[in-house]
């Protein structure tokens, strides 16, 4: 029996779910994409199997339609769908936004035209985005948080997280108000105060220019995601502002106990608050991919001499496992290893690991 399916929104999240999603015997895909050159490529590269001119034409013979657009406009497009489209009877409708309370606020709307909106969230990503680098395999291992608006939307989110298994996501229910608490405290704030810490080195650079070359290193790795997409996370930010003015106030709480700790200059009391978040941090999860993209980095300590790097690369080239960057680390204060290399996944990183361990004599470190 076929299965349609429309995905709305052709980036690298759209286009993912629908080579995903093809895993299934007999589903046919039906993509839209605002940008026609975005929607001729997904065609092109057989990500979908059919395009459509309108967000409608795609979704009103859909068995299930996802809205992989930003927020704002997957709220548009589901005041759209519920006032003006013909939805097949029984449809699940869901999304891929990364905050979910204001989605969630409208899913209510459907409940007269039998059709269930079930709120998601797939907690991946890439460091390139775009139709070009959807990937079937993007939501392997990842988390991914399904929100029903209520009790009675269980057994439809169910039918939902049993046509997402074959994404090989690690699927669970929440609310959407436990959705929008975690996510915060995890990936939004962590957002905020990254960019933060880039502005302090702006404005310290200001008088000690040298300071943005000794940036290099671990404070380039650690503000990472500051270099994130700056309309994306004001609308994340204006979309959590209560959960993050929370979490702004807790940080300033914390800020003040870390202040006293310095300046009372108790040396035990300072070593036991970096060793209580050394000891937490180290026993965070390795393999699962969190609510932050990861790169999966293996730190190698290599000296600097030529070929030093084209032996490491080639081993890994020789066994067959695929990197997605490699670079110099040149201020390395608080940096593992000179050589930082990048895998897709934790399975690769691990597979390089051991590669590297057996070819060759170098330290090799997890960060």
């Amino acid at each position: 029996m076929e299965t349609k399916l429309a995905v709305i929104g052709l980036g690298l999240i759209g286009g993912s779910m629908a080579l995903a999603l093809q895993r299934h015997e007999g589903v046919e895909v039906a993509g839209y994409d605002s940008d026609e050159r975005t929607l001729r490529e997904a065609l092109h590269l057989g990500i979908i199997h059919s395009t459509a001119e309108t967000a409608r034409q795609a979704a009103e013979p859909a068995d299930y339609i996802f809205f992989a657009t930003p927020v704002n406009e997957t709220i548009r497009l589901m005041k759209q769908a519920s006032a003006e489209w013909s939805l097949k009877p029984g449809v699940i409708l869901t999304d891929t936004g990364s905050t979910k309370t204001s989605i969630m606020e409208h899913a209510g709307l459907f409940r007269e035209k039998d059709a269930v909106f079930v709120g998601g969230h797939p907690m991946a990503g890439s460091h390139k985005s775009g139709v070009r680098a959807a990937k079937e395999h993007l939501f392997e291992n990842a988390y991914y948080l399904l929100t029903p608006a209520s009790g009675k939307d269980e057994a439809h989110a169910r039918r939902l997280e049993n046509f997402l298994k074959v994404t090989k996501a690690k699927l669970a229910v929440v609310t959407a108000a436990e959705h929008d608490a975690m996510t915060a405290v995890v990936s939004h704030f962590p957002h905020l105060v990254a960019a933060s810490l880039v502005r302090r080195l702006e404005d310290e650079s200001v008088e000690h220019p040298f300071a943005r070359e000794l940036a290099a290193g671990g404070f380039r790795d650690l503000t990472r995601i500051a270099s994130s997409n700056p309309d994306m996370w004001r609308d994340i930010t204006l979309q959590n502002r209560d959960e993050l003015l929370d979490q702004l106030d807790l940080w300033q709480q914390e800020m003040e106990a870390v202040r006293a700790i310095v300046e009372a200059g108790d040396p035990d009391e300072i070593r036991r608050f970096y060793d209580g978040a050394r000891a937490y941090r180290d026993a965070l999860p390795l393999k699962s991919q969190g609510a932050l993209f990861s790169s999966f980095d293996l730190n190698v300590d290599i000296p600097d001499n030529p070929g030093a790097i084209s032996e490491i690369t080639g081993i890994l080239a020789k066994a067959g496992i695929s990197i997605t960057n490699v670079r110099i680390v040149e201020s390395r204060a608080d940096v593992f290893g000179i050589l930082v290399v990048s895998f897709q996944t934790a399975d690769d990183r691990e597979l390089g690991r051991v590669c590297l361990a057996e070819n060759t004599s170098y330290e090799i470190y997890i960060s």
